[in-house]
């Protein structure tokens, strides 16, 4: 039992490092579009059509967040699993809505995030239980 703890306990330690790289692609996203607005190529007719530095300002705001809670996980408090939970669901939504804007990436940050999900949500607990 204890050989699964300790895999449990690397797989919530490799949720918060994914959720902190994630937090830099976020930010690395935002930074791109606030700096080099035609860095993105602009769909027209999408749902979605925010102008460049709108989506600039949404990547930041939820890249540094998740940058955020993913160094929380690392304390393995209740909240910071939750809260990196539900953070990696909404980056995985706010990817989802930029698909048709930069597919491939958007495509590898919600991978990113549906890991994070599985991760904290199928071994967070053994973190938190190995007081480290």
């Amino acid at each position: 039992m204890s050989e699964r703890s300790e895999v449990a306990v690397g797989f919530a330690y490799f949720a918060g490092f994914i959720m902190i790289i994630v937090g830099v692609f976020d930010l690395i996203q935002g930074f791109a579009a606030l700096f080099k607005k035609d860095f993105y190529a602009a769909t027209p007719n999408y749902v979605f059509h925010f102008d460049v530095s709108t989506w600039g300002w949404i990547h930041m705001a939820f890249g540094l967040l998740i940058l955020l809670a993913g160094l929380g996980v690392f304390t393995g408090a209740v909240w910071a699993r939750t809260v990196g939970v539900i953070l990696a669901l909404i980056v995985a939504i706010e990817n989802f809505a930029f698909i048709p804007i930069y597919p491939v990436w958007s495509i590898i940050v919600i991978a990113a995030c549906v890991t994070v999900i599985w991760a904290l949500t199928a071994h967070g607990r053994e973190l938190a239980e190995s007081g480290r």
